[in-house]
């Protein structure tokens, strides 16, 4: 007997409307159900293939289903080890853990200390905000416009989007935003590389004031390429910036790499291009291989915390740990970081030429494979400071005309109005071509049909 009767997608989807809650997302964009998936593709029940430039949300870093992945799991479950462990140590939890350490930059490697989190990232931030309160004892947080760190309530208070925040009401308090340097849509007004400039100014200068009004923070916490946000990379010098304000005036500085690291951005850390080294790093997506993981790696001079003072049942996922080791030995092995960078210098390279040929594309930006098209609607009027009318609007049609031609990706950002692109690391010069031709395509048919 066939244990996946074949349905079509309309039944599945139907039935997932029925029974699943209304907070679903992704189906309401890609209307299929998904029956098998191999690299960068995906196959839908009905037998029709697409091209996966969202890879969940940039946790498949190798792509689904790859073969040494899938016999390193094979051989954990023959194995006969414990697959739910707590904190208990396995060699497989020991290698993992040595792997993700190689990983580390010179100045954090050798004083690392690691929290395994429960499988969201969003618990990893939370840990780091407890960690970082605990070793300081001091309440407040810095956040940016812009950041998204998760959707738990203390992840939330760090999030720019007031969206997923409305309906909340209060959250935990003592978190302040600063103004993250956006420079397409710069928050002052002026634009270019006086963006970084002016927001890493306005940092220092409120953190030394003694008339700021913001008390000395338990943490400062940030994307060093925003995502949800979307896709904008901080300047170099912004970035090292912060890290000499965080030093000198003892702030811990959290980094969020939940979707940026493993590779993503061309380098294995996105902070690496800015030569910093935080205190704390947030972990999770890519970093289990596809399996359900988070981790907090830090400075041991914060480990100050008690037993028991940050748990989570799931934190010894054996799978996850032996599908990272795996995951992290494939990248090494066939320079998948250097190949990110490459990879993306094309796909960024075919973007910046669908652009010359469209008004509806006001920047392309990002970094390696995390990737980013920022939609405007150019038949409206300006902001007060001259910045272009979003085009969210339009970005959910062209998503929803690529899906139909075969290509999956994301949208985010303010008003939804650009596309993302996180493509496997895998994904080759014909694919990568490929998703660039639908996109094209796409906005070939936007504009014929707006004239």
């Amino acid at each position: 007997m066939d244990p996946f009767p074949r349905h079509d997608n309309d039944f599945y989807l139907k039935r997932q409307a029925r029974r699943e809650s209304n907070a679903r997302s992704y189906p309401r964009r890609f209307p299929l159900a998904l029956k098998s998936a191999s690299g960068c593709l995906v196959t839908d029940v009905e037998g029709r293939t697409y091209l996966d430039c969202l890879a969940g949300a940039g946790t498949l870093a190798l792509g689904h289903n790859h073969p040494e992945v899938i016999a390193s799991l094979q051989d954990v479950l023959a194995s006969g080890l414990p697959l739910h462990t707590l904190d208990l140590v396995t060699p497989i939890k020991d290698k993992f853990v040595s792997d993700i350490f190689e990983t580390l930059p010179s100045g954090l490697r050798e004083q690392a200390k690691i929290q395994f989190c429960s499988p969201s990232g969003t618990d990893a931030v939370e840990a780091a905000i407890k960690l970082a309160k605990t070793a300081t004892g001091r309440t407040d947080v810095i956040a940016f416009r812009g950041a998204y760190h998760g959707m738990s309530q203390g992840s939330l208070s760090l999030m720019g989007s007031l969206g997923p925040k409305a309906a909340i009401g209060q959250l935990v308090p003592g978190t302040h935003f600063f103004p993250y340097p956006y420079a397409y849509r710069c928050p002052f007004g002026r634009g270019g590389d006086e963006t970084a400039t002016l927001a890493a100014d306005y940092f220092e200068k409120a953190l030394r004031d003694p008339e700021g009004g913001i008390n000395l923070p338990a943490a400062v916490i940030l994307e060093a390429v925003q995502g949800e946000g979307g896709v904008i990379p901080a300047p170099a010098e912004w970035l090292r910036k912060i890290r000499t304000v965080t030093s000198e005036l003892g702030i811990p500085l959290i980094l969020d790499e939940v979707q940026s690291g493993v590779g993503r951005t061309g380098t294995f850390y996105a902070f690496q291009k800015a030569g910093i080294v935080p205190d704390v790093v947030v972990l999770s997506k890519a970093i289990g291989g596809g399996l359900p993981m988070s981790v907090m790696i830090y400075r041991e001079g914060l480990d100050v915390w008690k037993p028991g003072a940050h748990a989570g049942t799931f934190r010894g996922n054996q799978l996850a740990m032996a599908a990272g080791s795996k995951t992290l030995e494939i990248i090494k092995r066939d320079g998948l970081v250097e190949r990110a960078a490459i990879a993306g210098r094309r796909l960024r390279a075919n973007l910046e030429r669908i652009q010359s040929h469209t008004p509806y594309i006001g920047e392309v930006r990002g970094e390696g494979l995390m990737l980013g098209v920022e939609v405007i609607d150019p038949t409206r009027k300006g902001d007060s400071f001259g910045h272009p009318p979003h085009g969210g609007d339009i970005a959910k049609a062209i998503q929803s005309s690529a899906f139909r031609e075969g290509l999956i990706l994301e949208t985010g950002g303010r008003y939804g109005s650009v596309l993302r692109l996180l493509p496997p690391l895998t994904i080759s010069d014909a694919q990568i071509d490929q998703a660039s031709n639908i996109l094209s395509d796409a906005f070939l048919r936007l504009g014929r049909n707006a004239a």
